[in-house]
């Protein structure tokens, strides 16, 4: 289970709000987070990657606590092991589709297996900047699986894909996530995408006014 109280401060376009949001999460399961633009969505998932801090809260993850600002604890990033899919999908411009992927795991055999399900085995030597949008948005998606992640947090990950193509990859990755118990949280501006692959959702209204 993941637990999450937490209050976050947003500033947007000088418009003091507060994040609330308290909210349990299964573990395994695909959760879909929504809401209208600047309400914080994606502010929630990096607060849970340990991104960026709240000045109130908790959030524990299998019944270990990553975040307590009561009594000061907090679990680097590094340590919470989560895989991210960044919306503008923060590759590294000098490395290959198979560096970005031995970067993140030395199983070859695994490597092999994500090329596959994102179509990218013809481009495994290519970097980013002779990739499309969409082959670098599922470079992103990969290397964030790379490392087997207990936790991934996919911010837009599928909005550079054709429909065909997102189906496909989705069907292909809710089986890796169910072989690997992955519990699976994604950031959609639209509340109608993905429907039928999501066992909850969390709205995300407008943020409450004040600071």
């Amino acid at each position: 289970m993941i637990s999450i109280d937490i209050e976050k401060s947003l500033n947007s376009h000088n418009h003091l709000s507060v994040l609330q949001i308290t909210q349990e999460i299964p573990v395994g399961s695909i959760t879909k987070i929504y809401g209208p633009s600047g309400a914080g969505k994606t502010t929630l998932i990096k607060v849970i990657a340990g991104l960026t801090r709240p000045e109130k809260g908790r959030i524990r993850f299998n019944d270990i606590t990553w975040l307590d600002t009561e009594n000061g604890i907090f679990v680097s990033p590094q340590q919470r092991k989560v895989g991210l899919v960044f919306q503008q999908y923060a590759l590294f411009p000098n490395m290959t589709v198979l560096q970005h992927l031995r970067y993140a795991t030395n199983d070859e055999t695994w490597i092999k297996q994500l090329l596959t399900i994102g179509k990218l085995e013809a481009f495994a030597q290519q970097k980013p900047e002779y990739l499309s949008g969409g082959q670098q948005q599922r470079l992103a998606i990969l290397r964030a699986m790379a490392t087997k992640p207990q936790l991934l947090l996919m911010d837009e990950p599928f909005s550079a894909l054709d429909p065909e193509m997102k189906t496909e990859l989705i069907n292909d990755l809710q089986y890796l996530w169910k072989e690997l118990a992955t519990t699976v949280l994604v950031v959609s501006h639209n509340p109608l995408e993905l429907e039928g692959i999501f066992q909850q959702e969390i709205l995300i209204k407008s943020p409450v006014a004040g600071a």
